[in-house]
């Protein structure tokens, strides 16, 4: 077991754009692609996470001061502190059981493939964190490992059964066949949908709404670089910014903005040759079997929709934090809510202000989600000591990725009423979910 957690640390501290790139080459040669091509389009794809990976750090510094002024003018005086993702990956890491999560979501993976239980290979290695994190607020809740496994296989499963379900929304959102985005983040897909549903019937909303149709209503104010200009300079007014800090932060949301569809380019031009070559294979081997590639959500960051929602999140959820009775998280860390506005992106299929709607609807739920698990996530701070914290200090992670599904488990695994209950209208919710985008999936493929 030693052996097998020292394997597992050493592929983990590779990084996501070495450990996924390798991976891709590997794939590529089985599949019978050229060595030029293969290490070409791995390098390529390592390129696409780095780019997106520095673009993403250049955002967040640059808004989070302007959101720091702002929580300073609002008057803001919340305990919690906002760790972000990174220092939950830290913690998830440092659980003691970390490392069989690895194998458990590659056996689950390789089991529903030969049963013909999905159709989509997860590489998405990396981000086995997230059903770490899963795992140890299960166990912070009930005490109980086993039940903490048996939560991350169910969620192992859930994201395989997304990934199939999504497939052909996200094909048509970035433009790439035969990859599909396996992160767990969009389990909250399944919360969106019904509120999306609803939003549907009234006749303004179902207009399109992506950034091309804004485009051709607007016009130069739909551009990548105009739209990031004016949401970076009302945020720097809102923060109390003087007139030179104000339009500096204009500029560097309009230069994200603009950077951002630049790099994603760079995923479409490493996986669109690999997935002609695990298709051609499939083809080749296994007649009427198709494969999708389980990757991270980048594969949608092209998509200027998920950015504007992102950057106009942030006052929200500022005001949110605010407002909100119960409250007890100032988000800094966590503050661009990429875990809302990617799974919004895909429910709406892009629709711009439903996916704002979404957001405004639902930024409450991570908040309070934050909260009720900050007691937990302080203690495995302190038990692991893998963060330092002075004494009395909470941490948690304001925008929580899957907050409904990890609340409702955690609820479910006390066997309290309540949340056999929750869990049930949960399950009903995912069948509905899986139901509407099989349509949609049959819709898109009717128009090619």
């Amino acid at each position: 077991m030693g052996s097998l957690q020292s394997v597992v640390e050493f592929i983990l501290n590779l990084g996501a754009a070495v450990f996924v790139p390798a991976l891709m080459i590997i794939i590529g040669l089985i599949v019978r692609m050229k060595v030029k091509d293969a290490v070409s389009a791995g390098i390529i794809l390592g390129v696409a996470f780095l780019g997106m990976n520095i673009v993403i750090g250049f955002m967040i510094e640059a808004l989070t001061p302007a959101a720091q002024g702002l929580a300073e003018r609002t008057g803001i005086e919340l305990t919690i502190l906002d760790g972000g993702w990174t220092s939950m990956a830290t913690l998830a890491w440092a659980w003691p059981l970390a490392f069989l999560m690895f194998p458990l979501q590659l056996g689950i993976n390789a089991i529903m493939l030969v049963f013909n239980a999905t159709k989509t290979l997860n590489v998405d290695l990396w981000n086995v964190w997230g059903k770490i994190l899963t795992a140890v607020l299960i166990v912070g809740v009930t005490h109980n490992v086993y039940l903490a496994f048996a939560v991350a296989a169910v969620q192992v499963v859930v994201e395989l059964i997304l990934c199939d379900a999504n497939q052909r929304q996200i094909q048509e959102l970035n433009g790439i066949p035969g990859v599909t985005v396996s992160h767990s983040m969009m389990i909250f897909c399944v919360v969106l949908m019904p509120i999306d549903w609803l939003l549907k019937k009234i006749p303004a909303l179902r207009k399109d709404m992506d950034a091309n149709a804004l485009k051709d209503k607007i016009g130069i104010f739909a551009e990548n670089h105009v739209m990031g200009f004016i949401v970076g300079a009302l945020l720097g007014i809102a923060a109390g910014y003087d007139v030179a800090k104000t339009l500096m932060l204009a500029m560097q949301a309009a230069a994200a903005l603009t950077l951002f569809p630049m790099v994603a380019k760079l995923f479409m031009q490493a996986l669109s040759p690999l997935s002609d070559g695990i298709s051609d294979y499939m083809k080749k081997r296994f007649k009427d079997r198709e494969l999708f590639i389980g990757l991270d959500w980048p594969i949608l960051a092209g998509c200027s929709e998920v950015w504007v929602a992102i950057v106009i999140m942030v006052p929200v959820t500022l005001i949110f934090a605010l407002i909100l009775p119960g409250n007890g998280v100032l988000p800094f860390a966590g503050i661009l809510n990429i875990s809302l506005c990617a799974p919004a992106l895909v429910v709406t299929g892009g629709n711009l202000l439903r996916m704002i709607i979404l957001g405004v609807v639902t930024t409450p739920v991570f908040l309070y989600v934050a909260t009720f698990f900050a007691g937990t996530i302080t203690d495995l701070a302190n038990s692991t000591k893998a963060i330092s914290l002075q004494t009395g200090q909470e941490i948690t992670w304001s925008t929580i990725e899957y907050p409904v599904f990890r609340f409702i488990m955690a609820e479910a695994s006390k066997f309290s009423i309540i949340g056999l209950l929750m869990l049930a209208g949960w399950i009903v919710l995912l069948v509905f979910y899986v139901k509407v985008m099989r349509k949609r999936t049959a819709e898109l493929e009717q128009l090619g």
